[in-house]
């Protein structure tokens, strides 16, 4: 069992940067892949980034690349998501989620099996 617990969701001018973070309870963290997504009103839920259970490998959406950041610091069972460059398009409730089971897919929501409640993320113009 892994619970979540994102962090760090605000309103920020356009340009601006956030810092999310995801604190997970469980003892698989370190063994689970981890992503982020994002659904914005009446969107679908949609890809923004992962990463592998050891950092080693990092996934982006295009609409995000060169923009965010996404690393994990296992020793605290915390993942983290920076954004940069923060532009209107950006807003939405931004999902941390857990897959605890190996797959090569990481942008799939289908794959992950554990998620937070959400953190709304305001870009105003």
């Amino acid at each position: 069992q892994v619970q979540l617990v994102e962090s760090g969701g605000g309103l920020v001018q356009a340009g601006g940067s956030l810092r999310l973070s995801c604190a997970a309870s469980g003892r698989t963290f370190s063994s689970s892949a981890m992503g982020w997504f994002r659904q914005a009103p009446g969107e679908k839920r949609e890809f923004v980034a992962a990463i592998s259970w050891n950092g080693g490998s990092t996934y982006y959406a295009d609409s995000v690349k060169g923009r965010f950041t996404i690393s994990r610091d296992n020793a605290k069972n915390t993942v983290y998501l920076q954004m940069n460059s923060l532009k209107p398009e950006d807003t939405a409730v931004y999902y941390c989620a857990a897959r605890t089971y190996y797959s090569g897919n990481y942008r799939g929501p289908d794959v992950y099996n554990y998620w937070g409640q959400g953190t709304q993320v305001t870009v105003s113009s």
